[in-house]
């Protein structure tokens, strides 16, 4: 197969995030998997080379957050990562305000204290002087989003981060945000099997200028054929998501094996595909593939090298029907922050 003998040659691009100046590589690198709950949680030395790899091979944009790893384990991860690369040339994005509990629960804050207590503990974690791109998690449905994003912009003006993201934001929270500073980026769960955003988040953004970072972008790695070609990893929460549940993953495994057979008729693996499709729904969009293993990022890579048509991409859309994906797009204890319901209070 052509594409994946000359993994050297694909050079990734570089896309403007939203236009307040923020250059990522188009593809991006989410750090979750590293630590855990996906699978087996990797050494810091594992993750720090997988990190290095995926650099130099024209990955910049890595993305993580305070909740990945026990007691922020993966922030100190990417810390020591970036201790081995030049600081300038990575764009490293880090989230804050949802919390799990124990017992996993949930819990969204998004009060100004806490922005900033999660910002200096981030900033530590991370042993840098400052972030490229800051997210709250989730949405705090009790605070008004200009509070949480006036303590952001002040966070702005001292320098100790560079551009302000959100995540699973609905068009309300966005608009209103967008108001107090502009938002460089959305990150929003997206997948051919996850596509409601493509309703009101993403017009939205591309009116406002506005990045869309896909985070997911394989179905938690059911494009890449877990828990269908193979089985989950030991450790992996996933056997508890609503679309890996016995039941839904048996007609979920149908719609699979449909689109391993598009993918080989394009001459690629269902993941390339899968990243392919989404890369080409518009410059403005970056998706955020994790993985433990060298063998999949170089897989990952060369999804670049994937071109399609028009009619290709109609005929990829067409073969995952929504109607036909069976179980909620996330676990119940988060679902209830799901952006559809993220609203905030006016400000009074």
């Amino acid at each position: 197969m052509k594409i994946m003998e000359h993994t050297f040659q694909i050079q990734i691009p570089r896309v403007k995030l939203g236009t307040q100046g923020l250059e990522v590589s188009k593809l991006g690198f989410g750090c979750l998997g590293l630590s855990g709950i996906l699978n087996t949680p990797q050494s810091h030395e594992a993750g720090c080379s997988i990190l290095k790899e995926a650099f130099n091979k024209g990955i910049t944009f890595f993305d993580t957050s305070d909740l990945y790893g026990h007691e922020g384990d993966n922030e100190i991860m990417v810390g020591k990562a970036l201790k081995q690369l030049p600081r300038e040339q990575v764009q490293l994005a880090t989230k804050f305000g949802l919390i799990i509990s124990e017992d996993f629960q949930c819990h969204v804050k998004g009060t100004p204290e806490y922005v900033r207590q999660c910002c200096e503990e981030s900033l530590k974690r991370l042993d840098v002087d400052y972030i490229d791109l800051y997210y709250p998690h989730r949405i705090d449905t009790t605070v008004p989003i200009e509070e949480t994003m006036a303590e952001l912009k002040k966070l702005v003006d001292e320098g100790k981060i560079r551009y302000i993201g959100l995540s699973e934001a609905n068009v309300d929270t966005i608009k209103r945000a967008h108001a107090v500073h502009p938002i460089t980026t959305v990150q929003m769960e997206y997948s051919l099997w996850t596509r409601e955003i493509e309703e009101d988040v993403i017009p939205l953004c591309r009116e406002l200028g506005i990045g869309i970072v896909a985070y997911s972008p394989l179905g938690r790695g059911f494009f890449g054929g877990k828990a269908v070609t193979e089985s989950l990893p030991t450790g992996s929460m996933m056997g508890a998501h609503p679309r890996f549940n016995e039941q839904n993953l048996e007609k979920n495994k149908v719609l699979y094996s449909r689109f391993a057979n598009l993918a080989a008729k394009h001459g690629c693996t269902p993941p390339q595909l899968a990243l392919s499709w989404l890369m080409h729904q518009g410059d403005d969009v970056v998706p955020i593939p994790g993985t433990t293993k060298i063998k999949n990022l170089n897989v990952n890579i060369q999804s670049l090298g994937v071109k399609l048509t028009p009619e290709d991409l109609k005929e990829i859309t067409d073969s995952i029907p929504i109607s036909e994906v069976y179980g909620e797009r996330d676990h119940e204890v988060v679902s209830k922050y799901n952006y559809r319901f993220a609203n905030t209070p006016l400000k009074q």
